[in-house]
Formats: structure tokens, sequence, C-alpha cells
């Protein structure tokens, strides 16, 4: 019994180390690197736990595609991202969903009008979830 603990102990680590450094990525504009990171998390995550890294995981890809000069895989994956992370509005593991939210909506606003210019995706981080 004590080995399933640890084990679980471990994965909890790993889970939140990937999204940290996930975070860190994004924040630095590696949005593939980014991506590979919280997909790791997101598949070793809990699972009520999965839609909120699955849907960073969605942030991520989206800008990447914007790079990549890709409008249709761009627009799905910021569809994907509001509806994977708005449950966890406001806020969520220490960061401010709401203003990432409206990030994600005005990139699609953006795509929508038929420019992939967009600005470096901000996260905001908060001492704690209320």
């Amino acid at each position: 019994m004590a080995q399933e603990s640890t084990e679980s102990a471990a994965t909890d680590e790993d889970v939140a180390a990937r999204y940290e450094s996930g975070l860190q990525l994004i924040a630095a504009g590696e949005y593939f690197a980014a991506h590979e990171e919280l997909e790791l998390a997101w598949r070793a995550a809990a699972t009520g736990e999965r839609d909120f890294y699955q849907g960073l995981v969605h942030v991520a890809v989206a800008w990447y595609q914007a790079t990549r000069a890709n409008a249709t895989g761009c627009a799905r994956q910021l569809d994907k991202a509001t509806r994977r992370l708005t449950p966890y509005a406001p806020h969520h593991r220490g960061l401010a969903l709401t203003p990432l939210l409206a990030q994600v909506d005005a990139a699609r606003q953006t795509v929508a009008s038929g420019s992939l210019v967009l600005p470096p995706a901000r996260l905001e981080r908060r001492v704690r979830d209320d």
C-alpha cells in the first residue's frame, strides 16, 4: 500500500512540475515546447483536472498554429481552449483564467478577421485560489 501512495505523490509532483514548466514556456513564447510539457501533465493528471491541462494545451497549440499561418487549426484550438478552460474560471491552480479566456476570445476575433498576428499570450498568476 505504501508503494501506491509514493507513486501517486510522484505523479502529482511530476504533473505540477510539467504544469509550471509549460506555463514558463508559454510566457517565453515557446508554444510548441509548452504544448509538449502541458500534454505530459494532462496525460498524468487526475481525471477531474484533465480538462484544465488540456485547455492549456489548446492555448499553446493555438498560438503555435498562428506562427505557422494555420488559421483553421488556430481557430479550432481557440474554440477547444474556451470549452475546456471556462468551467475552471475565474482561476484554477494559481492561474487567473478570466484574463486568459479574454485573450483567447480576442485571438478568436483576430483570426476571424483574417489575421494571424496574435500578441504574445500573457499569463497572470495568483498567489492562491480562493
